[in-house]
């Protein structure tokens, strides 16, 4: 059966078995008629009706019939949960007055956001949650614990394995950490301090997370050949899952330059054969074949960076040292894929070259392109964007049933930099590149990957789902309007297409507006703001 008939019949269910309210328009109610409603389920969309009361989704389904205080129509809109970003570096911008309004990722559909990734930001999270909270939000928040900030916080950046007394230390602050609500453990074991610690030690702090209904998401250690090489750092993510019994999840998952294109389909056989076992292995991916990170991080050996920049300087001014040093920057340069695939975003000390190419100012300047950026890197932090990915093994890996989509965004002002493109448009290029355009995952897959799928990777209760009783996080889009407007020599422009987006019931964008209204909150581990989970 198919069909109006099927849709009639879908709606009677609903409203026989979901709700018994009264035609008469109700206080405080938003009904939402007429849109092809997409569960975030998968399933396709059906034409329905959604209504919400305050913060929480009441019905969904036919509801001819229905009168409430507010009514939008939505003939010929797709109506979707809000979508969940699992990998987020908008946590500094959204503590600040002039960000905290969210509004690049509202534009995108996100009603949710993880922060904390890479196994970065701060320890104390009660501490975060206020500076979050103190100007309101216009987006939900999730916290996570940054394994990189723990291992700081107890030993700095020592390039050596964590004594018995540090490693309890660092279990202590973790569990801190998850009776203050946060939703899981983060590391970026391609980044100092990360990649000084052993495996063994990040299983041991994930272990620290299951009494809590936690979760795990790695930069894992090499997505190409710097160290290990990408299919055994594929190998010690899904060994943490193993070990912890946790969702493990393989974050911005990709096969980073030349020497490992290709590997898309390796990293597929090793998840799979992983989930076959019983672990609990899924990735999170930004639709684009560049990435972004720091020049230090994608140039320098480790080794070279341990104890800081002090020491990293000093080691660079011992003519020995620096020649082992400049010897790994050749390495590094060419699995990047050569000087002419890295693009500078960032760069306080001389903002004149952001937006150019190593390659371009070394011609410029009549130097080698590891010369200029040795200079680059004595003179300052230098933030890049690397072109270092393979279309087929972002369509590869883009396929998977357990792959969630990110953003791994900034949230910065208009203006500032020349940030990586995602920071304003990897949802919506999704929808229109990948599902539009080149069709590699259907509409209802797409949504699923940032709605459903991300909730119930990370435990997240009554988001990424329209029914009744869930949170009443909700993005009404124009299929034929999404579309990604940033790009990266120009990319502060909001991503365009959604019409409503409505964060725990309000609207943050109507009619394709901005509202100015911050109705989002600090997700704790129970899905509700000010408790924390169970104790151990």
């Amino acid at each position: 059966m198919s069909g109006p008939r099927a849709q009639r019949l879908f709606g009677l269910l609903v409203a026989a078995c979901l709700v018994a309210t009264p035609a008469a328009a109700q206080e405080g109610t938003l009904l939402i008629r007429g849109g092809r409603v997409m569960d975030g389920s998968g399933n396709p969309w059906i034409r329905g009706d959604v209504l919400i009361r305050g913060e929480r989704i009441a019905a969904v389904g036919d509801l001819a019939g229905m009168e409430a205080a507010d009514t939008v129509d939505a003939t010929g809109l797709y109506v979707t949960p809000g979508f969940i970003d699992t990998h987020s570096h908008a946590g500094p911008g959204l503590a600040t007055p002039e960000l905290s309004h969210g509004e690049p990722l509202l534009a995108m559909g996100l009603t949710t956001v993880f922060v904390n990734p890479d196994g970065g930001g701060p320890v104390d999270l009660a501490q975060q949650r206020r500076a979050l909270e103190r100007d309101g939000l216009g987006v939900n928040v999730a916290q996570l614990i940054g394994h990189g900030s723990v291992r700081r916080a107890v030993m700095g950046t020592a390039d050596r394995h964590a004594t018995a007394q540090e490693l309890s230390r660092m279990k202590e602050l973790v569990r801190d950490a998850m009776r203050e609500g946060a939703w899981g453990l983060s590391s970026g074991t391609f980044y100092v301090p990360g990649a000084y610690a052993p495996p063994e030690e990040v299983q041991e702090l994930a272990k620290e997370v299951a009494p809590f209904g936690g979760s795990y998401t790695s930069h894992y250690r090499d997505e190409s050949t710097y160290s290990v090489g990408l299919i055994a750092a594929v190998d010690e993510v899904i060994d943490v899952g193993r070990v912890a019994e946790i969702p493990v999840v393989l974050t911005h998952v990709k096969a980073l330059g030349p020497p490992v294109w290709g590997f898309g389909a390796a990293i597929v056989m090793r998840v799979e054969r992983a989930r076959a076992e019983g672990v609990q292995v899924f990735a999170d991916q930004y639709p684009y074949t560049a990435s972004a990170t720091s020049l230090e991080a994608a140039l320098l050996p480790r080794w070279s960076q341990a104890g800081g920049r002090d020491s990293l300087l000093a080691r660079m001014d011992d003519p020995e040292t620096m020649a082992r040093i400049h010897a790994a920057m050749v390495e590094g340069l060419a699995r990047r894929g050569g000087a002419d695939r890295i693009m500078f975003r960032r760069y306080v000390p001389d903002p004149s070259i952001e937006g150019r190419y190593l390659s371009e100012l070394a011609e410029e300047r009549g130097q080698d392109p590891i010369d200029v950026a040795t200079d680059l890197i004595r003179g300052g932090n230098v933030s890049i964007v690397s072109f270092n990915m393979h279309h087929r093994d972002v369509e590869t890996l883009m396929r998977q049933p357990w792959t969630m989509t990110s953003s791994d965004g900034d949230l910065v002002p208009l203006g500032q930099g020349v940030p990586h493109p995602r920071s304003y448009g990897a949802f919506a290029r999704k929808i229109r590149v990948y599902v539009k355009e080149k069709g590699v995952v259907t509409l209802e897959e797409a949504v699923r990957s940032m709605t459903f799928l991300p909730a119930a990777v990370f435990h997240l209760p009554d988001r990424g789902v329209l029914r009744r009783g869930a949170a009443a996080d909700v993005v009404v889009f124009d299929l034929e309007r999404v579309r990604d407007v940033a790009t990266f020599n120009d990319p502060h422009h909001y991503s365009e297409g959604m019409v409503h987006v409505l964060v725990n019931g309000r609207f943050a964008i109507r009619d394709g507006s901005f509202t100015g209204v911050r109705a989002g909150e600090v997700l704790r581990k129970t899905g509700r703001p000010g408790r924390a989970i169970r104790r151990p």
